[in-house]
């Protein structure tokens, strides 16, 4: 055999398991699939994993289970994805609370927060709605706004705890709208609308889907939502930027990211696969029941707005001087 022949032997034999790697990448998923939700079971972000996961089993021919790895602001749960083999079989269903925030205020994670993960694709999104209780003397989210100036330092909100997206979008609409309020944190989101609910604060921010309820009983005014567009749960309601504090957007934002490394074909295969879901009209009218709105996109679609979104919240807390408890 000639040397040239040998090389192209040997090229062919090369060839032969980079040609199976490709096909496998791009056949994903080829087992069962583990979506991580960095949060106990029963919040909203773990209603929508469960939901994705049971529309993917049906639709992409392999079982996807949702494991709840909760603790330390959402980082337990990444921490264990980035530590994961790069194959599509273990994923993260996270918040902008975590891949946006969390590593402004914690300083020692054990991650880097941008070269540990491969960044999919938004998922859905889900408004916050300003909330107060009823004894506030408001009836618009502009009667609120002129209320709370003239009383610097005297209304008081609550939130679900430092760092999380109802805290930081009051900080965000503090800043925005020249307001001074008192914050109350709390252990979540439950105990943080309990406090509305029952006169312990005057004011937060709480996922619409859960004020509606609240809205329609009169135990609390449901006054704006934190998003660019209204809701569709609640149509009439207007958004901040309606009542003229420009620029205000404020989400909970779920996405889809994977350990870094995780090749483009699987990449694109699990965009593909959320972009297919939420283009489904009966599923995207599931998506919507939740509270959220579905999105979808592209990897490079959402590499763009993970970086906005980061600057967004990063700034936000160097200049506000958020700073978690010591």
């Amino acid at each position: 055999m000639t040397s040239t022949s040998r090389r192209a032997l040997l090229g062919a034999s090369l060839a032969v398991p980079a040609l199976h790697v490709a096909r496998a990448q791009a056949a994903w998923p080829t087992r069962q699939v583990t979506l991580v939700n960095p949060w106990p079971p029963g919040g909203s972000s773990d209603t929508m994993a469960r939901l994705f996961a049971q529309r993917f089993s049906e639709t992409l021919g392999h079982p996807f289970v949702v494991e709840n790895r909760a603790g330390a602001s959402g980082t337990i749960g990444h921490g264990h994805v980035a530590q994961q083999r790069p194959d599509g079989a273990t994923l993260i269903f996270g918040t902008n609370s975590t891949y946006a925030i969390a590593p402004h205020l914690l300083t020692q994670l054990p991650y880097d927060n941008r070269t540990a993960f491969t960044g999919v694709t938004l998922v859905a999104r889900t408004a916050q709605a300003v909330c107060v209780h009823p004894s506030v003397p408001v009836a618009t989210i502009q009667e609120f706004l002129a209320y709370v100036r003239a009383r610097p330092g005297q209304v008081n909100f609550s939130s679900a705890g430092i760092g999380a997206t109802s805290h930081l979008a009051t900080e965000l609409l503090m800043a925005a709208a020249g307001l001074d309020m008192v914050h109350v944190p709390y252990r979540g989101g439950a105990p943080s609308a309990q406090a509305v609910l029952s006169g312990e604060t005057k004011m937060s921010f709480i996922d619409a889907i859960t004020a509606l309820p609240h809205r329609q009983a009169g135990t609390l005014k449901m006054l704006a939502v934190s998003t660019a567009t209204r809701s569709p749960l609640a149509p009439d309601v207007p958004t901040l930027q309606d009542a003229g504090v420009a620029g205000f957007e404020s989400s909970t934002d779920m996405a889809i990211l994977g350990p870094a490394g995780l090749p483009a074909p699987v990449t694109e295969a699990i965009a593909a696969a959320v972009r297919a879901a939420v283009a489904d009209p009966a599923f995207r009218q599931r998506v919507i029941a939740q509270g959220a709105d579905p999105v979808g996109g592209t990897p490079a679609e959402f590499a763009t707005y993970w970086t906005r979104e980061s600057e967004k919240w990063g700034n936000l807390i160097r200049t506000r001087n958020i700073r978690m408890p010591s």
